[in-house]
């Protein structure tokens, strides 16, 4: 086993750059496969009543997800505020209004991801980029360092921030939730398209609301100052009890996106030697803003882990109306995309048989932690037909509501047919020093091919509702 790699900080002293990480342990991979780094914190209580219920609500009643404190803000404001936007995002911005939001996706001059995140478009030259850090500190070091008249406003997570978010981040999903805006409101639901936003009143104060959820069911993600939240909130569970109304807690907020098939944090495809931008960029980036890797996947070679747009079902947000880093790769690539998006149903034998290894003598599996199997921020393990990899088991866990342990998955075309039998490696040899790994064997688990998303209301209904 390797040794755990820290990320040294003194004092007074600037944080060691990305760049000077990478020299120091001489890989990539190595650095990011023992960093000491969870995989990821919902700085929220991790249940309300139980990960199983607080599933289900989602898809029975109503649950309500705070969201306040886990995402990172980014406030970019100026005349060149929605050129440096499009010049690195994939996305159209054609009538890209006030008051609307997108997946935003940035790549690399290769084509490979970067990041995503949600863009709003608040105000008239005034957009909030809200998501992971990857994508944000990609937009970030462009408005530091580009000739652009934009400024940018960044607000951390709760795990960095010393004192209260900016806003508050409420999201209410399952067949209940617009009965509980309507009770909380004293007013009709607006017809609100996807990812639109409409403004409520709510204990008198104005919110704005995104037609949006992280779970695939109906519902809006609700956001307004800090100071309003919890009169909000009181409301929205005075509102809710009444309709079924049930917190979530981290545990089941962090399986939701399971069922509405979104991949989160694809590992940043910024070590690229030869491109002097990616190279700028590691020696502005402070290395303690990478994220672990973990998995079965064991390439030395750090590009062997980037995915493309295509790779994770990206290709609607793609449009090539506007000049943007990574335009000419992509359009390559959009002419046979040799990889596809699925869920992977993994053999519930074989999952109780994984579990069961812990009361076996010897090492036994990596463990599976419930709901959420994932272990580092960067999850990739082998998705094998035979001895032949065919593709990447990305992130796993298992989903009350359909009594199933899934991960999502991008594998080869000729093997993304649902009913397609395959297997995911699961653990790491040799086990990696992070923290969250312990001795362990590699264990195979069958996997069946599913649609994407797996939920039948989240493929076929979720956008129109």
């Amino acid at each position: 086993m390797s040794a755990a790699v820290t990320f040294p900080t003194v004092d007074d002293v600037p944080p060691e750059s990305l760049a000077a990480a990478v020299a120091r342990v001489g890989n990539p991979v190595e650095l990011l496969r023992n960093a000491a780094t969870p995989a990821h914190t919902f700085p929220i209580a991790p249940e309300f009543t139980n990960w199983r219920s607080e599933q289900r609500a989602w898809a029975r009643t109503c649950a309500l997800l705070d969201q306040s404190h886990h995402m990172t803000d980014l406030f970019i404001e100026g005349p060149d505020a929605l050129r440096l936007l499009s010049g690195l995002g994939v996305n159209t911005f054609a009538n890209f209004g006030v008051n609307k939001a997108k997946q935003y996706v940035a790549v690399n001059a290769d084509g490979h991801l970067i990041g995503d995140g949600i863009l709003f478009h608040l105000e008239e030259d005034l957009y909030d980029l809200v998501g992971h850090p990857m994508v944000i500190d990609w937009v970030q070091f462009h408005v530091e360092t580009g000739e652009y008249k934009a400024t940018a406003e960044r607000d951390p997570n709760s795990a960095v921030r010393s004192g209260p978010p900016r806003l508050y981040r409420y999201e209410l999903q399952g067949p209940t939730a617009a009965a509980v805006i309507e009770q909380a409101t004293g007013a009709p639901l607006p017809a609100t398209k996807f990812f639109h936003t409409a403004e409520f009143t709510i204990a008198g104060r104005r919110v704005r609301g995104l037609r949006h959820g992280m779970a695939g069911q109906p519902g809006f993600e609700l956001f307004g100052p800090w100071a309003d939240g919890a009169a909000v909130l009181a409301t929205l569970l005075e509102a809710g009890a009444d309709h079924g109304l049930v917190r979530a807690g981290a545990k089941a907020y962090s399986t939701a996106n399971l069922e509405s098939g979104w991949v989160p944090a694809p590992l940043p495809a910024i070590f690229t030697e030869d491109d002097p931008q990616l190279r700028a960029y590691r020696e502005w980036l402070p290395a303690t803003a990478v994220g672990s890797l973990g998995g079965s996947v064991d390439s030395t070679d750090i590009a062997d882990y980037y995915l493309t747009p295509y790779d994770i079902g990206y290709e609607r947000n793609v449009r090539f109306d506007h000049d943007f880093v990574g335009r000419a790769a992509l359009e390559r690539m959009a002419e046979a995309p040799p990889r596809r998006k699925v869920t992977l149903v993994w053999d519930p034998d074989d999952v109780a048989a994984a579990i069961g290894s812990l009361f076996g003598s010897g090492p036994g599996a990596k463990y599976l932690d419930l709901p959420k199997a994932r272990y580092a921020l960067h999850q990739q393990d082998k998705v094998l037909a035979g001895d032949e990899q065919v593709g990447i088991s990305l992130d796993c866990g298992y989903i009350a509501n359909e009594r199933a342990m899934v991960s999502l998955a991008t594998v080869d075309a000729a093997h993304s047919t649902p009913g397609t039998e395959v297997v995911v490696l699961w653990g790491e040899e040799p086990n990696s020093a992070k923290p969250q790994v312990e001795e362990h064997r590699l264990r195979p688990i069958r996997a069946t091919v599913a649609p994407v998303p797996y939920v039948q209301f989240a493929r076929d209904e979720y956008r129109g509702t």
